[in-house]
């Protein structure tokens, strides 16, 4: 099992708070979100790690002191979507592998991936069927399969929000990496990596894994992250 995790945008909606930071470096229980969530892949014996930078990169890189992984950089951070990082990472991509990809500003607890790795399915995307109003990234799905996506679904429509973690099994990795090579020499530079799975639904169903009932926040707005901060104190008392 490898992991890539995407760790190159700006997060300019929180950017003010941050002080120049990526999103993935603000503190949890005293340390980086970033390098929890190394500890936390360590603990379940994952150790293939690979992460795209961009956007400030050495507050990453210092936060990563002392873990081995492989690192790759969008230098396009600014004009292109994950689309573009994961095709900077694509030799990190081994069809002899099953991969984890992870948005690198996503705080989960350890159940929630312990629930991806003990499901078959792929490519299989991680959602929440509790998150309906407030959902970002919303998915519509019937029987486990994703049937709608994006942004724009109204409530009745959605089922509920993508958590921005998805599972890619070694059978997939080809048709994966051939279809990233199509959008990005269509230009399609302003795509997330998600959308080669997306835009081909109908060739490859994607499979939905409902995780409600397991914590996990997105770093997008300040309000994130006090979300974060306090399931950690009544978690710790």
């Amino acid at each position: 099992m490898r992991v890539l995790l995407m760790a190159a945008g700006i997060g300019s909606r929180i950017s003010r708070h941050l002080s120049g930071q990526p999103k993935c470096c603000v503190y949890i229980k005293n340390k980086p979100l970033i390098r929890y969530t190394f500890e936390l892949l360590n603990k379940l014996d994952i150790k293939d790690i690979g992460i795209v930078t961009g956007y400030a990169q050495n507050y990453i890189l210092k936060a990563l002191d002392g873990f081995k992984f492989t690192h790759f950089k969008n230098n396009f951070y600014d004009i292109t979507n994950s689309i573009a990082s994961a095709y900077f990472a694509k030799d990190f991509l081994d069809e002899n592998d099953d991969l984890i990809l992870m948005n690198a500003d996503v705080f989960i607890e350890k159940k929630g991936l312990e629930i991806l790795l003990n499901s078959d399915e792929s490519p299989l995307f991680l959602a929440d069927s509790t998150r309906i109003k407030e959902a970002d990234y919303k998915f519509a799905w019937q029987d486990g399969k994703l049937t709608k996506y994006g942004k724009e679904l109204n409530e009745d429509e959605t089922s509920g929000e993508y958590v921005g973690i998805a599972k890619i099994s070694k059978k997939d990795i080809c048709f994966f990496k051939q279809n990233l090579d199509k959008l990005i020499s269509e230009q399609k530079h302003g795509y997330w990596w998600e959308d080669v799975f997306y835009r081909n639904i109908n060739k490859k169903p994607v499979f939905i894994k409902d995780i409600k009932g397991v914590f996990w926040a997105e770093v997008d707005y300040i309000e994130d992250y006090e979300r974060i901060q306090n399931y950690l104190k009544d978690k710790n008392g």
